[in-house]
């Protein structure tokens, strides 16, 4: 699979210019920040923010009851969202008072059996906002310098940067459009997700600046030991998210556990990106420098 895929991604970055395979990339980056845009407009934030960064309620029970009795049951409630897991329900509910929130306690204590709640104040959770926003400017900023000193050459460090960014932008618009919130879980898959692209697209500059060769044969080299690498984290993440999504088919004790399935979910669709934007934009820009560096020192 590996092997036909690589081949297949090779023959297709041979066959077109650098304006062609940045086409796309670029088309599908540009779209992302125009999601990003809208939501931030209308919420205030570029991702929908979870209840670990707004604070709230979350509740799960066991019960027999349909979502839809639930939903109705609790919409005097500030509730946000209710979802079956196997044999349980996971109810979340948005910021309320004390009052308001020791009387859902109460009447879910008394009315359900293994009744499971976890509470965040919104103080507590505008503080880990800005944790979380420190976290990846810092991670950005981090990446950047390590990059720009590795090869010290402006346009492939750039490179590297842009592929990284849009990589983000795209996962973050994927949970916008799927609904997944942003949080503690989304947050370090984000996090990880500029390590995997940076992974990628230093071994591909590598592999086009330092290695004799013409610069097709080695984005060929690289293709081959980087869609490896991508596939076979792909295979795993894949494999995480059926489990943790789907385990209440085995048995109807398990539940649905929330915080790897979206973590898995986020981290596939990036890794999906990071291969289009590593094999198709940075692979791009990089065969354009390399050939317009040796055109001029032809030229000198």
């Amino acid at each position: 699979m590996e092997v036909g895929l690589t081949e297949r991604l090779d023959s297709f970055v041979r066959k077109h210019d650098d304006r062609q395979l940045a086409a796309l990339p670029l088309i599908v980056f540009v779209i992302s920040l125009i999601i990003l845009a809208i939501t931030f407009a209308s919420s205030g934030s570029p991702v929908k923010l979870g209840m670990d960064f707004e604070g709230g309620t979350m509740i799960s029970m066991a019960s027999q009851e349909s979502v839809a009795a639930i939903q109705q049951k609790y919409a005097d409630y500030p509730i946000t969202d209710v979802r079956q897991a196997g044999s349980r329900i996971i109810m979340q509910f948005g910021p309320m008072n004390d009052e308001l929130q020791q009387e859902l306690t109460t009447d879910v204590i008394e009315s359900y059996e293994n009744v499971e709640i976890n509470q965040v104040g919104p103080v507590y959770g505008a503080s880990l906002q800005k944790q979380a926003v420190k976290a990846v400017i810092i991670s950005f900023i981090g990446m950047a310098i390590v990059v720009f000193l590795i090869f010290r050459t402006f346009v492939p460090s750039v490179a590297v940067v842009i592929s990284a960014i849009s990589d983000i932008a795209i996962a973050a618009a994927f949970m916008n459009i799927v609904g997944i919130e942003l949080s503690l879980g989304t947050v370090a898959a984000l996090l990880m997700l500029i390590g995997y692209s940076v992974d990628s697209d230093i071994l591909l500059t590598t592999r086009v600046l330092k290695r004799r060769g013409t610069p097709q044969e080695n984005i060929s080299n690289a293709m081959h030991t980087g869609v490896t690498m991508t596939t076979t984290t792909l295979a795993a993440l894949v494999a995480m998210y059926f489990v943790s999504t789907f385990s209440y088919v085995l048995s109807p004790s398990f539940s649905q556990i929330t915080l790897l399935s979206n973590i898995s979910i986020v981290l596939i669709f990036g890794l999906v990106a990071d291969m289009m934007n590593t094999w198709m934009l940075n692979t791009s820009i990089l065969r354009w420098h390399v050939t317009s560096v040796g055109t001029r020192r032809r030229k000198a």
